[in-house]
């Protein structure tokens, strides 16, 4: 009995994830880290399947439950957020964008969202595939992924993309993820949230239960930013989710309906 035991924990470890006992626990890889693999659905703290906690209203929801919390698109800032500390110049510069109703979003011509947006939007899943050596990110959200290695050299090539060079390590039970190399297209956290090149990100992953990740992000843009900018999001596990095909492109109607007002001289702006 004791070697059938023992052959059964092998057979365990060899497979690469270790379950920790009890529903509440976090699962493990085979070396004792907690496991980040699943899809996930960013800046909610509803547990359950993606409609059981997608029953509110708007953006995104099945409308099923009224009452139900509602789904914040990347625009919207939750309450008790910290704002952007940007310089006064570039704090004037978001300014414009919001009053002009946020018709310069990257995201309306169809470009990826970058980070951490990308992460914290809730509208669409996201997929994590972890292994010994690197930890694949998917984002249904315009298509768009990032391969993580683990206590890697940057290459030398790098070239400013959107989603930005990342690498990560292990600090404790915390996944950290140092990104650089961004270009200027995107923006960080809502509308005109812009930065530069100069864009250096660092992203914490604590998976504190079977369900949930707690997400944290420090934001360093020396060029607009007067301080490091820290935001705090959770993710949570979206079993029987899929990732599936999204094409902005194909009906993405927005860029000409402005540009029609704006010719019009329609009154649209909020200044």
């Amino acid at each position: 009995m004791r070697a059938l035991v023992i052959a059964a924990v092998i057979a365990v470890a060899a497979s690469g994830i270790v379950s920790a006992q009890g529903p509440g626990s976090v699962p493990r890889t085979a070396e004792g880290k907690p496991d980040l693999t699943g899809v996930w659905q960013g800046g909610s703290t509803q547990r359950g399947t993606w409609e059981e906690a997608n029953r509110g209203v708007g953006v995104g929801g099945s409308g099923v439950d009224p009452s139900a919390p509602t789904v914040l698109s990347s625009n919207d800032r939750p309450e008790g957020r910290e704002a952007a500390p940007y310089q006064p110049w570039a704090a004037k510069r978001v300014v414009e964008a919001y009053n002009r109703r946020g018709i310069d979003d990257p995201t309306g011509l169809c470009l990826p969202a970058g980070i951490p947006r990308i992460v914290m939007l809730g509208l669409f899943p996201q997929q994590f595939v972890q292994t010994r050596d690197q930890i694949v990110m998917l984002y249904e959200y315009m298509n768009v992924f990032r391969v993580i290695p683990f206590n890697a050299k940057r290459p030398d090539d790098i070239i400013p993309s959107y989603m930005g060079n990342s690498v990560a390590q292990w600090e404790g039970d915390t996944l950290v993820i140092d990104v650089i190399g961004f270009n200027d297209k995107t923006w960080l956290a809502g509308t005109g949230t812009f930065h530069t090149d100069a864009l250096h990100i660092t992203e914490r992953y604590t998976r504190v239960d079977r369900d949930q990740i707690n997400y944290e992000v420090t934001i360093e843009d020396p060029n607009v930013l007067t301080r490091p900018w820290t935001l705090r999001s959770t993710l949570m596990l979206r079993e029987g989710t899929r990732l599936q095909e999204m094409v902005c492109a194909e009906n993405n109607i927005d860029p000409d309906r402005y540009e029609k007002l704006l010719n019009e001289g329609v009154k649209f702006t909020r200044d």
